[in-house]
């Protein structure tokens, strides 16, 4: 027990220190070898056949959708879609932000790019509108990880594929979860600014001119729209496997950029292609490094040892939840989601099954604590991306993300850990009709 306490110090501090998350789990690994004197050839072996999964290949595909997509300009029509209905009220383009990133993150699966797009896209909007700068970019980037809950996400694929769950049922799982979070952050944000004497609304269209635009609009955003309904319709109706949904996302996603929008050039793909392969490579590697470290930890019990410890502690279900949410949360604020991901759905399914947790109600409760760790010091990558992008201190955005976790994201996680309803009445009415 010792040995492991000292492999995740290790992890800790080499993240805490700066060191690349692949080589922190990598010294950990090797620390656990040395000490309780596995075979490095054993681990290897396995390292080797669990990255070796035809179901990994989704991930760079779904790189390559979100990379193609981004560079398309279809950011910009979605926003345009959203603004139709909603811009001309007051704080009508905070819930612009909030829903265009939602589609957004849908399509492209990365909070990262969704944050780059999107916030790129709304930041002279907002900056013409009066909207407060430290505003603007608190909610843009705390809306950036919805693309976690709004499937295709890529880091459902991780989950289902590391807990050995149905894909189907975990990219299920998140809408609900996803839909709350987005009318509590649009709710939030109304609250915020609704005695705020400096934002300025837009004339109010007559119902001519609203319906022409609005045809015209939603129109141009068909293309990009389609994306999710062919992934996910093709998928639920039997027609394409995971992978190869992933693999016609790819197929689609070229000519659309090319051709309707008009945005993509051969140079753009030559890049997309590469950024591709080098993200495929970094997440390729972390896969193996953890999931080497993740086998030690299954055998030597590390799941038994946690659950017998939550046991002598209480036998509620509602307290080993909130207990289980609390680590998730400090994990997540220490690594990034794919790590935090590929780490904790092995080791956490199997104690929270013996507590009567659906694995598929877990997927939920992952999601949306990932969301707030990457919104959470001292790692939040999306906090610090998102000052970058939208070039305001941080210092600026914290008022702002604090409200926007404190009243969205914290009810979202509340709601979906103790209501298991929210997360897994969308699989058991779909899948029990396939």
């Amino acid at each position: 027990m010792m040995a492991i306490l000292i492999a995740i110090l290790i992890i800790i501090f080499g993240l805490l220190l700066g060191m690349y998350i692949q080589y922190a789990f990598l010294a950990a690994t090797l620390f656990l070898v040395v000490s309780l004197g596995y075979k490095s050839s054993f681990l290897l072996t396995y390292g080797y056949s669990i990255v070796n999964s035809l179901i990994l290949i989704c991930v760079p595909l779904f790189i390559a959708v979100g990379l193609l997509m981004n560079r398309s300009g279809i950011g910009k029509c979605l926003v345009e879609f959203v603004d139709i209905f909603v811009g001309r009220i007051k704080c009508g383009l905070a819930v612009v932000a909030v829903v265009a990133s939602g589609a957004f993150g849908s399509i492209a699966g990365s909070s990262l790019a969704t944050l780059s797009c999107i916030g790129s896209i709304m930041k002279p909007r907002f900056d013409e509108a009066g909207y407060d700068r430290g505003f603007t970019a608190a909610l843009i980037t705390c809306a950036a990880p919805l693309g976690l809950l709004i499937p295709p996400s890529a880091h459902m694929i991780l989950y289902s594929w590391s807990g050995r769950q149905s894909l189907l049922a975990c990219f299920l799982a998140t809408v609900g979860p996803g839909i709350m979070l987005m009318v509590l952050l649009s709710v939030t944000s109304f609250f915020i600014l609704r005695r705020n004497s400096n934002i300025k609304t837009r004339e109010r269209m007559n119902w001519n001119e609203f319906i022409q635009m609005s045809s015209r609009r939603t129109v141009a955003a068909l293309p990009a729209l389609a994306m999710p309904v062919i992934v996910l319709g093709g998928i639920y109706g039997g027609f394409f496997t995971p992978t190869e949904a992933a693999a016609v996302a790819v197929i689609y996603s070229i000519p659309v950029g090319f051709f309707i929008y008009k945005k993509l050039t051969v140079k753009d793909l030559c890049e997309t292609l590469i950024e591709t392969a080098s993200t495929t490579g970094v997440i390729m590697v972390m896969i193996f490094c953890i999931m080497m470290l993740s086998r030690i930890y299954i055998m030597e019990d590390l799941p038994g040892i946690i659950t017998e410890s939550l046991k002598s502690f209480s036998t509620n279900k509602n307290v080993i939840l909130f207990g289980t949410n609390i680590i998730l949360l400090i994990i997540g604020m220490i690594m990034d989601d794919t790590s935090a991901i590929l780490l904790c759905s092995p080791i956490f399914i199997p104690i929270l099954q013996e507590y009567g947790v659906d694995p598929i109600h877990f997927a939920a409760i992952m999601g949306v604590n990932i969301g707030i760790g990457l919104l959470s010091p001292p790692t939040a990558p999306c906090l610090y991306f998102g000052s970058g992008v939208l070039k305001t201190d941080v210092i600026d955005m914290l008022p702002t993300t604090f409200k926007l976790i404190l009243f969205a994201w914290l009810p979202t996680l509340v709601a979906v850990t103790y209501f298991p309803g929210l997360a897994l009445w969308l699989p058991n009415f779909i899948l029990s009709r396939m």
